[in-house]
């Protein structure tokens, strides 16, 4: 029989077949995704088939993915972690305040979501904790940032609910991954949307000014007017996978869009003379930060990078 994966423990996945019915299975047989080792070959939004043997239930074959999103296990792994299959779109939901998301995380979110052709919408959650000019201004200059290279962002307060609405519009129809820090809103957003689903949430160390795990598996849960949203846990930092260094550059949209114009058609845009992009940098046309988060992925091809603490 045939379905598709609405929830995946680590251990285990519950597959909803074609029929409505749900189906806990486990995984028989070898998986591999372009030869890169995961540590969920199995992810949630995968078309599979299910095979039933002595009373269980096994996956045994993967449908061909339209699309995933992929992210580097930890710092000191080789292996990644499928986030999910086959989306429409990705939320990435950031605070700028309890907790802080840097803009490297967001960039490389959204390096990766443009390597396999996933929108994102950029979600500026807990804004009524921005409450002197200093933090007010940040999230101005933040969300003028990502709108002027060319994302969708939208301001929320999850608790209020401002902002939920245009949400919600964009939620229907279609199935989303939400992504994040911990401790950013995520299941408290999907609770405003699917009322009676009362996720657990959780809270933001006070030491540390992280936010603390409280989603342990990916799960997807529909909508009532048609779509569904992935949950997915909280990550600290986003290590990307399998990019090639010279294509680095196509997943920047105002960096690809400059690097037209380098002197040699190979730049990497780290020191080559008649650099359009170091150019457009030092006149401010492309952030710095933006910049330096484009460095940081080129030193991700790095094979010592993730092999020594630090």
């Amino acid at each position: 029989m045939k379905g598709f994966v609405v929830k995946n423990t680590g251990s285990w996945y519950v597959v909803k077949t074609d029929d409505g019915s749900l189906v806990n299975c486990k995984i028989k047989g070898t998986f591999r995704l372009k030869g890169i080792r995961t540590t969920n070959p199995v992810a949630v939004g995968d078309n599979v088939e299910v095979s039933v043997k002595d009373g269980a239930s096994y996956i045994v074959s993967i449908e061909p993915r339209r699309n995933y999103i992929i992210r580097r296990a930890s710092n000191l792994s080789k292996e990644s972690q499928i986030l999910a299959a086959n989306i429409d779109q990705a939320l990435l939901i950031v605070t700028l305040k309890e907790p802080l998301t840097s803009t490297t995380f967001i960039d490389r979110f959204l390096a990766t979501a443009e390597a396999y052709n996933i929108p994102v919408v950029i979600v500026i959650n807990k804004v009524d904790l921005l409450k002197d000019v200093d933090e007010r201004d940040y999230l101005e200059g933040v969300k003028t940032l990502y709108e002027t290279v060319g994302y969708e962002v939208v301001v929320t307060n999850a608790i209020s609910g401002e902002g939920l609405q245009e949400l919600r519009d964009k939620l229907c129809g279609k199935v989303t991954l939400l992504s994040g820090n911990s401790g950013v809103g995520k299941s408290t957003i999907i609770n405003s949307v699917l009322p009676g689903l009362n996720l657990k949430t959780g809270s933001v160390s006070e030491t540390h000014h992280t936010g603390m795990h409280t989603t342990t598996f990916s799960e997807m849960f529909e909508l009532p007017d048609g779509g569904a949203v992935v949950d997915t846990p909280g990550v600290k930092g986003f290590g990307t996978i399998d990019f090639d260094r010279a294509e680095v550059a196509h997943y920047f949209k105002e960096i690809f869009q400059f690097s037209a114009d380098c002197k040699y058609n190979d730049c990497t845009h780290t020191h080559e003379p008649g650099c359009a992009v170091l150019e457009a940098v030092e006149n401010h046309y492309i952030s710095r930060s933006r910049y330096q988060s484009y460095l940081s992925i080129l030193e991700d091809g790095d094979d010592d990078k993730y092999r020594k603490p630090y």
